[in-house]
């Protein structure tokens, strides 16, 4: 708006000034004055108007500078008053603001393992009420406010509190590093001058090396698994033959055990079963007719011929 007021001043001024020139010593010289000398003036007041406020809008506050000596007090935002030519009121942002670093930092886990971590963003907000002391402390702030050095000490801080596992972890790392990089701004500006709302780490990874050895590393344990569960499916299958085998084993001799007391059952019973007169009976059903041509006595030393005997006797 001042923009405007300014420009909308300046061309009626020198148009009035033109229109003066134009028209002096001529017929039209009364006419000339009597538009020229309205607008030189009217250009002149809007001039000196656009000069005499600034409007700062929301999410900003201003910075009041007279001859170059800055007002500590904060000038707040909408619609301010100032001397025109002498004072000028600068804007401060107070919103939520992002750096992002691109480079990557270096460093190393608790264990003195190498890292780097790359895309960080930084999102911060200026206190409203410290914009005028930040414009007159610190230089270039919208650039050196928050440097490149300070994050990356931050992170290097934050990362040697961690093991490896956790070094990584955005979860775990980027709470900690906005911790440490609020410590180091208000060792550096004061306390609740410039506050850290998030810190974000876009990527994080360990030195080739590093992974390289963590490659081998899974390689082997994979090996290992594989070989354990070969070895557990070689060792199954040996228990399972063994006990195929003892189930096998167990049948033949219970099978033999029950075979041996079939047949000690059966001989019982033929025993038990066998009299004299059944086996006269037999040995008459199986009697040819012809007496024996051998007999022995009670004594099994005499054997006697039956047969050579009679034929002698006749």
């Amino acid at each position: 708006m001042n923009i405007v007021l300014l420009v909308i001043g300046v061309v009626a001024a020198i148009l009035g000034i033109i229109i003066r020139v134009l028209t002096k010593d001529t017929d039209y010289e009364k006419d000339g004055k009597h538009y020229a000398h309205p607008m030189i003036i009217g250009g002149l007041i809007l001039l000196v108007f656009s000069q005499s406020f600034a409007i700062i809008p929301t999410g900003y506050t201003g910075v009041r500078i007279t001859f170059g000596q800055i007002d500590n007090h904060t000038v707040q935002n909408g619609f301010n008053w100032k001397i025109p030519f002498v004072q000028s009121i600068n804007q401060v942002n107070n919103k939520q603001q992002d750096i992002t670093y691109t480079g990557q930092v270096w460093s190393e886990t608790a264990e003195r393992t190498v890292l780097y971590y790359e895309g960080i963003t930084v999102t911060y907000t200026i206190n409203p009420e410290k914009s005028a002391w930040i414009y007159a402390n610190v230089s270039d702030y919208k650039k050196n406010l928050i440097s490149d050095n300070l994050v990356a000490s931050a992170i290097k801080s934050s990362s040697k509190e961690l093991n490896s596992t956790d070094a990584t972890n955005r979860g775990i790392i980027e709470p900690i590093a906005q911790e440490k990089i609020q410590e180091a701004l208000d060792q550096k500006y004061g306390s609740d001058v410039v506050f850290i709302n998030k810190v974000v780490i876009a990527n994080t990874d360990f030195e080739e090396s590093y992974n390289q050895a963590i490659a081998d590393k899974q390689t082997a344990q994979l090996a290992y698994e594989k070989q354990q569960i070969e070895n557990k499916r070689q060792i199954e299958a040996a228990e399972a033959d063994a006990q195929v085998k003892t189930t096998q084993a167990k049948a033949e001799a219970d099978a033999a055990v029950i075979k041996a007391q079939g047949e000690a059952d059966a001989n019982k019973l033929l025993n038990d079963s066998i009299t004299d007169k059944i086996l006269r009976q037999q040995y008459y059903e199986k009697w040819n007719g012809q007496l024996p041509n051998v007999i022995t006595g009670d004594s099994s030393d005499i054997i006697m011929d039956i047969g050579k005997t009679t034929l002698g006797e006749e």
